[in-house]
């Protein structure tokens, strides 16, 4: 968050009148006509004082968000207002075109639209919970990243006190403690994730060809879900809480 927070700190600083032709986006694509007629030795000061704030106000809030209510809502946070903010920017910047009424500016506000609502859809099918269902003969997890095993590919299943390290998301979702997909621990590992929420102890399915799946419902607590596998599929759950030291 700090580093997102020093590069729109930093946007706003680096782009001045004289290398805006090169560096500003959409004003470096216009005509001549329509340079002539942005007015840019206003706009470019606008311009540093709505990064800075954006800087600044990003760090102060995300921080407060992360301290009062939890991470996951600081995940919506990062993803959200900077495009928001950018909308209302573009929105104010039309009355520095003279004379094309902004029409650059109307398209660049569509598409941080259409950007806006693909994040929301996005954020809200990976927010849904996927529901682990267990039969004798499989356990399936449906939703994003599902997963369906059959119980003769299952070597083992544990509840661990906690995930292993994570360095790296290599394709899948995250929204704060939602982590939904592939991922690579410290020990360069590549797990598969489906993580409802930053419950623990969760769960680990280790399948005979090695690959690991971390489950954590967020309705449910893991261990009822975990004593309903010992009681359905006898003979494949550990007996004790593993500790992960991955």
């Amino acid at each position: 968050m700090l580093i997102l927070s020093l590069l729109f700190i930093a946007i706003g600083y680096i782009i001045t009148e004289k290398n805006a032709k090169y560096l500003l986006s959409g004003y470096n694509t216009m005509s001549e006509e329509d340079k002539i007629a942005f007015d840019l030795s206003s706009y470019i000061p606008a311009f540093r004082r709505f990064h800075l704030f954006l800087g600044v106000s990003f760090l102060l809030i995300g921080s407060a968000l992360t301290f009062l209510i939890s991470e996951t809502a600081t995940g919506i946070f990062i993803a959200l207002y900077p495009i928001v903010a950018y909308i209302g920017f573009f929105w104010i910047g039309k009355k520095y075109y003279r004379g094309n009424k902004g029409k650059g500016s109307n398209i660049g506000i569509g598409i941080l639209i259409a950007a806006l609502i693909f994040i929301l859809a996005l954020m809200a099918f990976g927010a849904r919970e996927n529901e682990m269902r267990i039969s004798n003969e499989k356990i399936t997890i449906n939703g994003m990243y599902d997963e369906e095993i059959a119980v003769s590919g299952i070597l083992s299943v544990c509840l661990v006190d906690s995930l292993p390290a994570i360095t790296l998301r290599i394709n899948g979702f995250g929204l704060g403690n939602i982590r939904k997909g592939y991922f690579k621990t410290s020990n360069g590992v590549v797990v598969k994730l489906i993580m409802n929420s930053g419950n623990n102890p969760c769960i680990l399915i280790t399948k005979k060809t090695g690959e690991e799946i971390f489950y954590s419902a967020r309705k449910i607590p893991n261990k009822t879900i975990f004593a309903e596998i010992q009681e359905k599929i006898p003979g494949i759950s550990c007996s004790e809480m593993v500790e992960n030291n991955k």
